[in-house]
């Protein structure tokens, strides 16, 4: 018969039992003892002094043999008596041999094991006090705050961060060879926020194993934490490409991600797939990076992969879900959301993108109800938000007001931005931005201008706030007060901040019809914009500068520039879709860039007017009445909207709505602000009104003419 190990080792137990009763008399017997250190019993004050423990090594090796077999059987069956037990023998071993580190550390091992944490820091302490060169005490100690460092907070943490790093100090002293040692110097150090030493140790891990995965990699990501991602690439790869592992290219592509250099993310992600079919982070970062670089088709193939390798993962729904969103494929993307809401039920993320799409629908009151919710979910009576609670208050105060601002009700919309206000901080410059443009879209300019001077004086020192507040005296008749408020904000540093004051001054000359000086802003911009994204956008600038001085062949190839690096920039699509038809060139082409844009954003008033204009021009009058209906439903006081319904109702012999129409967009005219009026159209909207007045006035004197008695 074959004696398992469990039942070996009961048996030698009772045999060892049987042995320590057959023991001579004179055999050193260790007293019990309960306290590691401390001495069965206790004498009393006249006692006298107590004589040193006798070494017995025979002892302490057979109470040794008892207590590891017990740990055996602690590791086979979990059972706490025989933990005890284990604990027991230890400590008669060690008073049979005091001296022994090897007996203190492996009774320190023990308690660690076996969750007596205090107890096992405290014989890690002893056996360090009397052996300070004990690595195997002093790695136990380190494990033990390393494990503890997430279980306290505050100054508690503090402070065991702080014993953490001083016992590592000691280990890398110790053993210095250790790659392992230095890395977890080095990320303790990083907890510390202590960055130069973090790197110092993380370079040393390096130097030591020059390919060693861990290190290249926790070095790269240390250089992409500090905004040195150029660093990051060189570190890793000083490795060649047959050495490096789906780490190492994972690592590189998170790195090109940071660069904004998406096609060499999804190169370095794809190699780091090849290397290791079953990585789903880097599967993830493919991805991801697919969507970055606007590959939304290969993005989305890819994501449907990783959630039939794990139908759980939510987050791979929720970019599905956005990349159908931008398709126009709303249905799909709430499929995607609803998957995502079950895997993630307390989310925040997906009931807001929940409520995208229902805005996207146009399903206006259901999405102000989800983010009703959501702010109800996310709200705290005593008004003490974390950083990141303040920011998540503020995405949904800003959605739900923008849903009340687009459906025309400014009250509302305005009240809700002022909630935004209480978040302080960018919350606080995002709320009076907010408020600012509801109340343009109103055409309430004077309290526009008013919000904007309360938003500077709240908040002197807010960029964003003096460059609006730029923007708003040069609307108001102030144009030399907004442009001079502008440049002193220049800091001729060559800085992105500079780079947005231009765009600011762009604008602003644009507006007051002041070309060159506009033309001049955007070339300055250009200068200073390093990422495409910000490149796209001061192409997309430049093109309605162009646009505005009828310099369509320029503004064309700036859009066409906009689109090629960005083919579903809904903006750009709309504004060279709609300049091409308005002109009656190309139709059938423009027709393509306005069906994307209504496609990507179907309710957007401004798409379906410009989606309108072009069937209009193409002679297809129903369907441009049907879109330019619904875009008068979404911007009731656009002046071009109602101009082109004047001119389809005259196409359509309805001169008297023609009229009506007309004479509505002349009122609208009126209340817009100077910057947004070219007084040519508006000259050809009164001659409109005039001729089809004159028309009707000749209807009418004929019709009085036929019935009167002959």
């Amino acid at each position: 018969m074959t004696i398992g190990k469990p039942a070996a080792l009961l048996i030698l137990l009772a045999s060892l039992a049987v042995f320590a009763q057959d023991k001579p008399a004179d055999s050193p017997q260790a007293p019990p003892a309960t306290t590691q250190g401390a001495p069965a019993t206790t004498p009393d004050a006249t006692s006298s002094p107590a004589t040193p423990p006798k070494t017995d090594r025979a002892a302490a090796y057979y109470h040794y043999s008892l207590a590891h077999m017990y740990e055996e059987l602690v590791a086979i069956y979990g059972r706490a008596e025989f933990a005890t037990k284990a604990i027991e023998e230890y400590k008669l071993a060690i008073n049979n041999d005091p001296s022994s580190e090897y007996l203190n550390s492996g009774l320190a091992e023990l308690y660690a094991r076996t969750g007596h944490i205090r107890d096992a820091v405290m014989e890690a302490q002893d056996v360090i006090k009397r052996d300070p060169q004990n690595l195997e005490a002093r790695k136990l100690l380190g494990r033990i705050y390393l494990r503890s460092l997430g279980d306290q907070g505050g100054a508690q943490s503090q402070e065991i961060l702080k014993r953490a790093i001083e016992q590592y100090q000691q280990i890398v002293r110790l053993e210095p060879k250790s790659v392992e040692d230095h890395l977890l110097l080095g990320r303790l150090y990083r907890l510390n926020n202590d960055l130069l030493k973090a790197e110092a140790e993380f370079k040393t891990a390096v130097q030591i194993e020059p390919t060693s995965e861990d290190a290249l990699t926790t070095l790269a990501y240390l250089y992409n934490e500090e905004g040195d991602s150029k660093r990051a690439a060189e570190t890793l790869n000083q490795v060649p490409e047959a050495a490096r592992t789906s780490k190492m290219y994972s690592a590189l592509g998170y790195t090109y991600e940071q660069e904004k250099d998406y096609k060499k993310a999804v190169e370095a992600y794809r190699s780091a797939v090849n290397s290791d079919k079953d990585n789903l982070d880097a599967s993830r970062g493919l991805a991801q990076n697919l969507l970055n670089d606007n590959q939304q088709d290969a993005a989305l193939e890819q994501f449907r992969q990783i959630v039939e390798a794990d139908p759980h993962d939510a987050q791979s729904l929720m970019r599905m879900a956005e990349i159908y969103r931008r398709e126009g494929k709303f249905d799909q993307a709430l499929d995607a959301l609803k998957r995502a809401e079950n895997e993630v039920q307390d989310s925040l993320e997906v009931p807001y993108n929940i409520a995208v799409i229902y805005q996207a629908q146009g399903r206006f009151d259901d999405a102000i109800n989800e983010l009703n919710q959501l702010l109800q979910k996310s709200e705290k009576p005593d008004g003490s938000y974390t950083a990141g609670e303040k920011n998540n208050r503020s995405v949904f105060l800003e959605r739900l007001g923008s849903i009340y601002r687009d459906t025309g009700r400014t009250q509302q919309a305005i009240d809700t931005f002022r909630k935004m206000l209480t978040l302080g901080d960018e919350p606080m410059s995002r709320g009076y931005q907010q408020m600012v443009e509801t109340y343009r879209d109103a055409k309430e300019f004077s309290q526009a201008t008013a919000i904007a001077q309360e938003a500077a004086n709240k908040l002197p020192n807010d960029r964003n706030v003096k460059m609006m507040l730029a923007g708003q005296l040069a609307d108001s008749g102030q144009p030399d007060a907004g442009i001079n408020m502008a440049k002193s904000l220049l800091k001729n540093d060559g800085s992105s901040d500079d780079r947005e004051v231009w765009l600011t001054l762009a604008n602003i000359y644009s507006r007051l019809r002041r070309f060159p000086d506009a033309e001049n802003a955007i070339d300055s911009a250009e200068k200073l914009a390093t990422r495409q994204e910000d490149k796209d956008y001061v192409l997309f600038m430049a093109g309605s500068i162009y646009e505005r001085q009828k310099k369509y062949d320029q503004a064309e190839d700036v859009f066409k520039k906009v689109l090629a690096n960005d083919p579903n920039n809904a903006v750009a699509l709309n504004y060279l879709g709609y300049m091409m038809a308005d002109r009656g060139l190309h139709l059938d082409e423009a027709l393509g860039y306005l069906k994307r844009a209504v496609q990507i954003d179907p309710y957007n008033g401004a798409y379906l007017d410009s989606i309108g204009w072009a069937y209009y021009k193409l002679g297809n009058y129903d369907l441009a009445e049907e879109n330019l209906r619904k875009a008068s439903e979404r911007t009731a006081n656009d002046p071009t909207v109602l101009d082109h319904l004047g001119d389809l109702y005259q196409k359509t012999d309805r001169l008297k709505l023609a009229a009506a129409y007309w004479e509505r967009a002349l009122q609208e005219f009126a209340r817009s602000n100077a910057g947004d009026v070219d007084t040519t159209e508006v000259a050809k909207v009164q001659k409109k009104l005039e001729t089809a007045k004159v028309k009707l006035a000749k209807q009418g004197e004929r019709k009085a003419a036929e019935v009167q008695p002959k």
